[in-house]
């Protein structure tokens, strides 16, 4: 059985640093069985990066807000991506972000800044929302049992490379209420979606460019990727291809992601 002790040495074993800014994609089954369950690995989470760095969870809710049921209540409506976000985010201390379909949750001494703004996109992830912040932060990116194909940051990288189709041209009419229970208007360019079937095509690109590494936490395999060096060497590729990652592209194009990794590799 792992324990907090146990799993704190993972994290030391991992590369990752105390004053790490990362945030976390996760599968609590993929851990095992721990002592305390889920609330002992947010208690190793929180305290390994809690205070000097910067630890940030998904809470996304973007299939149970919609155009039937369009409020967003920050302190109150439950994540749809997993337990470990949805305990993470009714912590103390814990801020999470105001978005009706992509919020995020963080915890320590820049959690504030950090979710702050993000009610004033309309997308899920432009220049104002935490996923942009990610960059400036120079964080790291863990996917704790699960796969890259579930990397939301890569959707807004597809936002700030201008990507071909991936936001619905309508906008959906979606309202926000706030820790002070104030409804504001947030009305968003929905993603049109599929897109991110095509991001675990990536993987031997990101290990190429040192962008990927692995541990273990638990019995769970994790990939840690780093934020700014993926972003910018996806947003290369959309400044050439906007369509690499819709349906109708690849379906043209079978081998395009073979073909670019070997212009990678062929360049040095």
């Amino acid at each position: 059985m792992h324990t907090y002790k146990t799993l704190t040495h993972d994290l030391e074993q991992s590369g990752l640093k105390r004053d790490d800014a990362i945030l976390i994609h996760s599968s609590m089954k993929s851990i095992g069985e721990v002592e305390g369950r889920a609330d002992t690995v947010l208690d190793v989470l929180m305290d390994y990066f809690g205070k000097e760095g910067l630890l940030v969870f998904p809470t996304l809710t973007w299939s149970n807000v919609n155009a039937d049921q369009p409020i967003f209540d920050v302190r109150n409506t439950p994540s749809v991506v997993g337990i470990l976000p949805q305990l993470f985010r009714q912590r103390p201390n814990v801020w999470r972000s105001l978005h009706p379909t992509h919020s995020v949750a963080a915890y320590g001494p820049e959690a504030i800044p950090f979710v702050e703004g993000h009610e004033r996109s309309d997308t899920p992830a432009n220049s104002f929302s935490p996923w942009r912040k990610l960059i400036l932060a120079k964080a790291k990116i863990m996917f704790l049992g699960a796969s890259i194909s579930h990397n939301t940051f890569l959707h807004g990288v597809e936002e700030w490379g201008d990507a071909d189709d991936d936001l619905c041209e309508s906008l959906q009419e979606l309202y926000v209420v706030d820790y002070n229970g104030v409804k504001h208007p947030c009305f968003q360019h929905r993603h049109t979606g599929g897109h991110s079937g095509y991001y675990d095509r990536l993987a031997e690109h990101f290990k190429y460019i040192g962008a990927w590494s692995e541990c273990t936490f638990g019995d769970a395999h994790c990939i840690i990727l780093d934020a700014p060096k993926i972003a910018r060497y996806v947003i290369s590729i959309l400044a050439k291809y906007p369509a690499t990652f819709t349906k109708k592209w690849n379906v043209a194009n079978p081998t395009f992601f073979q073909d670019i990794y070997k212009e990678l590799t062929d360049r040095g």
